[in-house]
This record gives structure tokens, sequence and C-alpha cells, in this order.
């Protein structure tokens, strides 16, 4: 199911045409409905991007498109985890904008908080590995095959990462492991993108604000076992740094960035 938003520019509305001498950019930001999917959606058309919007809520991708509601937008319900919904993404992006310049690859999941890895169920540990690994490989072969057949050839693949990708929060196996995982598929990917002009790259992020974050604000379990508040930081500042990620130049690459609330227990953490 898909929505436009603005389907044809109105003459003379600068909010709906390219700076002169350039294209539009196209982006496609999964998980778009809230959190740092919104957030980066949000900055990316402020800037001028059209940017389909894809998550497993229509109403909340409106909302965010509501947000700026003269930039060329499209709301796809998609639920990454299956190739149909990802292949029908990509196609309505491509007949709406005609191309894809950008995949924020974004969508996740935390999975069950807290449980010990003993009596962890499968079922919850399967759900987090098809989100965050499976979902994002779906996503970023369905842009490669666009990207490496498009003309102008290219474009550039962000895969959301964690801070969980390099050290692990107490009870955290599924989501750690994946976000591990997702460091491996970044390189490979940004090697196999070399000779088609695919660059890739990964922020890794910690502490940013949002409701999926909102308990560290009231204490959360530390390395050590006690509890502890952690400090946050704007989402805002998150956006703009995936935005100067993507728009650089297909022949630089920031490969790995760490965006972090400045005082969370992160160095020395575990």
């Amino acid at each position: 199911m898909s929505t436009d938003r603005n389907p044809q520019p109105e003459p003379g509305d600068s909010a709906h045409r390219p700076p002169s001498g350039s294209r539009s950019r196209i982006a496609v930001v999964t998980g778009a409905g809230s959190g740092i999917g919104r957030a980066v959606a949000v900055e990316l058309l402020r800037a001028g991007w059209s940017v389909a919007l894809a998550g497993r809520r229509t109403e909340t991708l409106e909302e965010t498109a509501a947000l700026v509601p003269k930039a060329a937008s499209l709301a796809v319900r998609t639920d990454v985890t299956r190739p149909e919904d990802v292949d029908a993404l990509f196609a309505a992006t491509v007949g709406r904008f005609g191309r894809v310049d950008l995949l924020f690859n974004n969508a996740g999941t935390f999975g069950p908080g807290g449980v010990p890895v003993e009596e962890l169920p499968y079922d919850a540990w399967r759900h987090v590995v098809d989100t965050n690994l499976n979902g994002a490989f779906l996503c970023a072969q369905a842009a490669y095959r666009q990207m490496k057949e498009q003309d102008p050839q290219g474009g550039r693949i962000i895969n959301n990462g964690s801070i969980s990708a390099h050290v692990p929060r107490p009870h955290s196996a599924p989501y750690t492991a994946t976000k591990h995982a997702l460091t491996g598929l970044t390189k490979s990917l940004s090697l196999d993108g070399r000779p088609y002009r695919i660059a890739v790259g990964q922020i890794d992020i910690g502490n940013a604000a949002t409701d999926m974050t909102a308990r560290m604000q009231t204490g959360v379990l530390q390395a050590n076992g006690e509890v502890a508040v952690e400090p946050v930081m704007d989402v805002a500042d998150v956006a703009r740094t995936v935005r100067h990620m993507a728009e650089l130049p297909l022949e630089a690459n920031v490969q790995f960035a760490t965006v972090l609330a400045t005082g969370m227990p992160y160095v020395g953490r575990g």
C-alpha cells in the first residue's frame, strides 16, 4: 500500500524543484514512522530530497510526511522481513521518483529487554534477527539492484548500526548479535559496491532521545549490576550526521560514524 504526497508539483513551487543544473535526490528511509527514521526523513525532506517513507503503519508514515507538507514524499506500508514488501517498496519508489540515490537502512527492534539468554524464547530471537539483519539485507539487496542498473549508475546505502555493534548491554544477545552482523554486512556491501559507484557506510548511534530510549532517563541495567540513569542527545543531531554522510559525492564515503551522548557509558562499557 502506498500513498503519494504532492504527487504533481505545482508550477513555480520551489519545494518540488531541484536546484538549477541538478536533479532531485531520491531517498528511501525505513522505519520512517517514528524515532531516528522520522528525524532523518524530516531532515532530508527539508533539505530538498524526495523521500519514500517505509514502515509498518501507514498512519505514522503520514504523520512524518505532514511535518514537511510541501516536500515530495511517498508513504509505503512495508514489513522489511517480507521480501515481497521490500520489492514493492522499491518498485513504488522508482515508479514515483524514477531512481534511488540513498537507502537509510534504519528499521529495527530491541526485542525483549532484560531477558537472560537461557530464558530467551526462540521466537523472540528470530523476530530480532528477521528485522534487524534479514530486513536490512533485503532492503540493501533491493537498493543495490536498483543502483547498479540505473542511469546514472550508483548511490549510497547507510546502515543504522548501534553502539551495540561494538559493545553489548546486559541481556541483549539478539540485538547485539544482529548489530555486530550488520557491521559485517556493511563492509561486504561497501567492497562489492565499488565497481558500480555504490557507497556503503554505517552510523552507530548511542542514546538518541526517542520513545525507544525513554528508559535511559529512568535507569537501565549496567554491566556491574547497578541501575543507572544515562544521558541522551537530541535525535536531530543524528539526523544531521546522516544527511552529511548522504550528501557527500560518491567519490567519498564515511565508512563508520559513531554519534553518541557525550556522557553515556560507552568507552569502558562492559
